[in-house]
């Protein structure tokens, strides 16, 4: 990982040193966590999770922010599980706002508890190629809030599952609700690539050079993936490539990217 900032650093310490002043606070325990995953410090936030879920075995947040620790380094059976049993233990019960680590610009955090549990259950699948599953779970995260930015994130992975499904016009009704003038926050780069299935931008328009970020590796693998499952296979292939060769390793299209490239591009893939 890139050495974090100063101004991460900081909040990491103020975070542990909460937490060992006291360690049986479970959003203590949680910060602590989310922290040290911030800074870099994927299998010691992992170790904490585990650490609290022996303390609070029935919290959900302890199994949804482990399995996402899972995800980054490429665990995804374990993640898998951890997201499952989440799921298992928010059942029945009311949802709630997630805050955020890394604010947004307006401060306002737009994800909830359990849109993240099905959101990184559904990507765990997605990454082990089990298309079915993934499906069902980014279901359940579109159902779980009534915002923009969770419905622009759900529909863009519902739309994309769905056409690797080969379904293309259950695909399409997907994008019914998604129009340019939702006032999106946070999503901007889900936004702007269901605006493009959907016809309403040109491929020109997600093109964007401005180096390596998250949001441009989630247009770019929208834009490999888009290539893929409409038989562009080479197209898919080169730019698979060219984003695996950039630095934003743990980002969800660089991970999805990889998926994709091991499983239907090197040797016995499928295509």
């Amino acid at each position: 990982s890139s050495p974090p900032g100063e101004a991460v650093l900081a909040r990491f310490e103020e975070k542990k040193a909460a937490y060992l002043a006291d360690p049986n606070n479970v959003d203590n325990l949680i910060w602590h966590g989310r922290f040290t995953a911030y800074i870099g410090n994927y299998q010691e936030a992992i170790q904490i999770y585990t650490d609290g879920i022996k303390q609070f075995p029935e919290d959900a947040r302890l199994y949804r922010h482990r399995g996402h620790r899972h995800l980054t380094i490429r665990q995804y059976d374990e993640a898998v599980a951890d997201f499952e049993k989440a799921a298992e233990l928010i059942a029945g019960t009311e949802n709630e706002v997630e805050p955020d680590g890394m604010p947004n610009a307006q401060n306002i955090p737009v994800s909830t508890l359990h849109g993240n549990i099905y959101y990184h259950l559904g990507l765990a699948y997605y990454l082990k190629q089990d298309m079915e599953n993934a499906l069902t779970a980014y279901q359940k995260c579109l159902a779980s809030s009534g915002n923009n930015d969770n419905l622009v994130s759900s529909t863009h992975w519902l739309y994309m599952i769905s056409r690797r499904l080969g379904r293309e016009e259950e695909a399409k009704t997907y994008l019914d609700p998604i129009n340019k003038d939702l006032d999106v926050i946070e999503n901007a780069a889900y936004h702007t690539a269901c605006l493009f299935y959907k016809g309403a931008l040109e491929e020109e328009a997600l093109l964007n050079p401005d180096g390596d970020a998250p949001a441009n590796d989630a247009i770019a693998y929208a834009l490999a993936n888009w290539s893929f499952y409409n038989d562009d296979l080479q197209a898919a292939k080169e730019r698979y490539e060219t984003m695996l060769s950039s630095s934003s390793w743990n980002s969800f299209g660089y991970l999805a990217a990889e998926a994709d490239y091991y499983a239907h591009f090197l040797e016995g893939g499928t295509k």
